[in-house]
């Protein structure tokens, strides 16, 4: 006897509209809507995944997303009316798929929604360790930025003594890495966007010396040996 099929409500985080670019968002500009129903099913015949949503990510970035631009950015304009997207971790509910079973936990870019059809699997990855939160996997296991930066460090090898220069130093990647840098013994200079921003390099995240590029009349590289 086959199975009944299971259909239930996905509530859903959806932006109201889009939001002028130097307004600050208020919870007013994003609704929780009830309105839809999913099957707890994949399409017969595709390679999709169905999770459930456990934890998603409030990034930075999100906030440019919530503009129309009239140029076409890295990442897309969020679309009012349907779910606000972020990277997220979720348990699989069902598969088509041959890499991801039932019960398997993953993260990747998901909806802010209770339940996600995952359709483009090529960036879901499984989580294969599970001994640790699994909001990690949102935060410093996760950050597909610091995966960039990963293959920096494993293609430039840097060493003890060698100069490292990190721009947007103050952002989530760039805290980290400059930090790596620092515990590999590279001396690490990281540029910002604001004094505020400088001095948390500095006195914070132990940069050795940082700059804020709207200040600096001259962007060429200085020698930052000489502050050693």
């Amino acid at each position: 006897m086959a199975m009944a099929e299971v259909v239930v409500v996905n509530r859903k985080a959806v932006l109201k509209h889009h939001l002028p670019p130097d307004r600050v968002p208020k919870e007013s500009d994003i609704e929780l809507v009830a309105t839809d129903t999913v099957r707890l099913r994949v399409p017969s015949g595709s390679t999709a995944v169905l999770v459930k949503n456990l934890y998603l990510s409030c990034d930075p970035y999100m906030r440019s997303r919530m503009t129309k631009h009239d140029e076409p950015s890295y990442v897309p304009d969020f679309v009012p009316g349907t779910p606000i997207c972020s990277h997220g971790v979720g348990k699989v509910l069902d598969s088509g798929h041959p890499d991801f079973k039932v019960g398997d936990y993953v993260w990747g870019m998901t909806g802010w929604e209770e339940y996600s059809l995952i359709t483009s699997t090529e960036h879901l990855i499984k989580i294969n360790h599970t001994d640790v939160p699994l909001s990690y996997y949102i935060g410093i296991l996760g950050m597909p930025g610091l995966t960039a930066y990963a293959g920096f460090y494993e293609i430039c090898s840097p060493k003890k003594g060698e100069y490292v220069f990190i721009s947007a130093a103050s952002g989530a990647v760039g805290q980290l890495v400059g930090q790596f840098a620092k515990l590999m013994g590279c001396y690490v200079v990281g540029s910002a966007g604001s004094d505020e921003k400088v001095n948390l390099l500095k006195n914070v995240f132990g940069f050795h010396e940082a700059l804020n590029y709207k200040k600096e009349p001259d962007l060429r590289l200085k020698d930052y040996s000489i502050y050693k």
